[in-house]
């Protein structure tokens, strides 16, 4: 198990300093960040209602378009009457004091085209996160990375001939061929080819990998026992295929809308290399052992055989808006451990749990957050040592709709939607819970006794707000009721004015 929490910190003022934000359409925000990486939209929920229409999937990602549910979150409406600070806390004080959230209960709402803070209670107080950490994960890579970024993985030659190396650039999605759990993915067998035919005549004799861009620990510390184990997480290494599934096939046909568990192989880094092997046509379990890629000399050729540290071949992961997407709706745990160490990578820090942290904490503060209101272990949301205050993740949202950072609209194109897709999918349902079906859309997340609910929705008088709830003294054995009072909370935002 993990660390427990600590005790809860003293509740601040209620009426925190808010920063006035600019009138936007986030729509026009998200178009602008697909546009510039040729992409479509074609998940269900707000995205799709705010663009207004159908889009047409691209090849980056060959899946038919889902169909338009009956009821998706609507479109901002700038002259819908914003709530009363009062009026939300009549609606909610009563629901967070349910018994079932536990004895401590941290909330912010704040209206997204002004950035008001309407509801707060220990708005500010460092909370375990769970999943939701994965928010902040999302907003701080498309900062470093941009929305257009793609992750690398090269093969170069090595020091004696026909050696191949293959350096691991951090893409977790990376596939065998064409049968990988994640559709589009970069693949090994593409980058086999483009090494032949670099090669020429000399003949692949050796694969070494290099996956030293990582460094640390491959599990963090804080993560409860059963997490490497329970095919949650796995080992972190720079090169990996398929997330470290041992078998994508059988992961991706017992895989719904959500991150279900999956065997995963110990060695990550090691398998991949192993597989490129055999694409190669080395034997089965060839001699792969781990080293590091020669520096590029420029020295000429001998009898044309590539020089060392020559680059062979490169392949490229989808484009950072699309991960982000994937780890957000899926709540990839593998994909967000990466895509934190490219935070890191992007500000010159370690890519370790560690230096991926240090990073996020740094971005947060270039943005004009409170970085004090952050503190994190690992970029997944797994370690219990995580804390993340609700108001500062009410501002990452508000931040990301807000027009000034086009980039991080990326963000929404991923959240489940209440009673219709991901974590959400199941929710929603109860006669008390109706009004989140279709309008809520958010992040979850789940540890035992932590439970957490982040995200936006539209008001009865089409307001668009964002909330934040996390409870992490939950009662024991009481998910689906603690899960039903979050939902409850969000619904009645979503059934009334609030005025």
């Amino acid at each position: 198990m993990g660390r427990a929490a600590p005790p809860a910190a003293p509740e601040p003022p209620p009426a925190r300093r808010r920063r006035r934000l600019p009138l936007a359409v986030l729509a026009t925000v998200l178009v602008v960040v697909l546009a510039a990486v040729g992409l479509a939209v074609v998940r269900p929920g707000p995205v799709a209602g705010w663009l207004g229409g159908e889009t047409a999937a691209t090849s980056a990602s060959a899946q038919p378009p889902e169909p338009d549910p009956a009821a998706v979150l609507a479109g901002p409406d700038a002259n819908a009457p914003i709530p009363s600070a009062d009026g939300v806390r009549a609606a909610l004080d009563p629901l967070v004091r349910a018994a079932a959230l536990g004895d401590r209960v941290n909330v912010s709402v704040a209206d997204v085209t002004t950035g008001n803070a309407l509801y707060g209670a220990g708005q500010d107080a460092p909370t375990v996160p769970a999943s939701v950490t994965k928010l902040a994960t999302a907003v701080t890579v498309l900062a470093a990375r941009g929305p257009a970024y793609r992750i690398p993985t090269r093969a170069v030659a090595g020091a004696t001939p026909g050696e191949v190396v293959i350096v691991g650039g951090g893409d977790p999605t990376l596939a065998v061929d064409k049968n990988g759990f994640y559709p589009g993915a970069a693949r090994l067998d593409d980058l086999a080819a483009q090494v032949r035919k670099a090669l020429g005549g000399t003949a692949p004799t050796k694969v070494t990998v290099d996956s030293s861009l990582f460094s640390g620990p491959v599990y963090e510390p804080g993560w409860d026992a059963d997490i490497p184990t329970g095919g949650f997480g796995a080992a972190i290494t720079a090169l990996m295929t398929d997330g470290a599934r041992r078998d994508p096939e059988e992961a991706r046909r017992n895989s719904e809308a959500t991150n279900h568990a999956a065997e995963r192989v110990p060695q990550p880094d090691l398998t991949a290399g192993r597989q490129f092997a055999r694409l190669l046509g080395l034997s089965g379990d060839a001699d792969v052992k781990r080293g590091k890629a020669p520096a590029a000399s420029g020295a000429s050729a001998a009898a044309g055989a590539p020089t060392p540290g020559t680059e062979l071949g490169k392949v490229e992961s989808l484009p950072m808006v699309r991960l982000v997407d994937i780890m957000i709706s899926d709540s990839d745990n593998v994909i967000a451990e990466t895509l934190a160490r490219q935070v890191a990578l992007a500000r010159n820090k370690p890519a370790s749990f560690a230096g991926g942290a240090a990073a996020t904490d740094a971005v947060i503060g270039e943005l004009g957050l409170p970085a004090d209101e952050i503190s994190l272990a690992d970029g997944s949301g797994l370690s219990r040592t995580n804390r993340i205050s609700p108001s500062l993740l009410t501002d990452l949202i508000t931040l990301a709709g807000n027009g000034s950072h086009p980039e991080l609209a990326a963000i929404f194109g991923g959240l489940p939607v209440g009673g219709w897709s991901g974590t959400l999918d199941e929710r929603y349902q109860a006669a008390v819970t109706k009004a989140g079906a279709g309008v809520v859309r958010a992040k979850t997340g789940t540890l035992t006794g932590v439970n957490a609910i982040a995200g936006l929705v539209t008001t009865a008088d089409g307001r668009l707000l964002t909330f934040a709830v996390l409870t992490d003294q939950a009662p024991p054995d009481t998910l689906d009721a603690t899960r039903q009072a979050l939902d409850r909370i969000t619904s009645a935002l979503a059934g009334c004015g609030c005025r």
